[in-house]
């Protein structure tokens, strides 16, 4: 099924569940229609790093959204694949298409104001932010219960 958002009325993400142990979601809504996404965390990080990017070439933004809260259901329509970005510049927006990891042919396009897709960038930056830090050694996330730290290669206790 391919769910096509021209004008989205709302862009939403958030995430389902514990630190460590999250479901990253993106929905759009556009009248009735709703289609919601599961991502992985790196998809959404390397979305919203885009976006950043490209706002810096198109221009500043105007007031950007400030509700992108998810709905309560959250039935997911496919888990993302591939994401693929084009930019409009006569339209001066910003095309994202999210393919199914499934081998089905799903496919979910959202065509984003730079308002929306600001706002998007910023919330996805919140989201990843939100999560387990980094270790200093490998970048690995820190769990609460510890840390075998690859660079360490088994010779020192997990990083706490």
């Amino acid at each position: 099924m391919n769910y096509e958002f021209n004008a989205p009325d709302k862009v939403m993400v958030g995430v389902r569940g514990e630190v460590g142990a999250r479901l990253f979601l993106l929905q759009a809504r556009q009248g009735r229609r709703l289609v919601i996404l599961k991502c992985e965390k790196l998809q959404l990080a390397a979305l919203a790093q885009w976006i950043s990017q490209v706002l810096d070439d198109m221009g500043r933004p105007g007031h950007l959204p400030e509700d992108l809260a998810l709905e309560p259901e959250y039935e997911v329509d496919f888990s993302v694949g591939d994401i693929a970005i084009a930019v409009d510049e006569e339209r001066d927006v910003i095309e994202v298409t999210f393919e199914s990891l499934d081998e089905t042919d799903d496919t979910a396009t959202l065509t984003l104001t730079k308002e929306w897709a600001g706002a998007l960038a910023i919330a996805i930056t919140r989201l990843v932010e939100a999560g387990r830090p980094p270790c200093p050694l490998c970048g690995g996330p820190l769990d609460p219960r510890g840390h075998d730290c690859p660079r360490t290669n088994g010779h020192r206790a997990p990083v706490r």
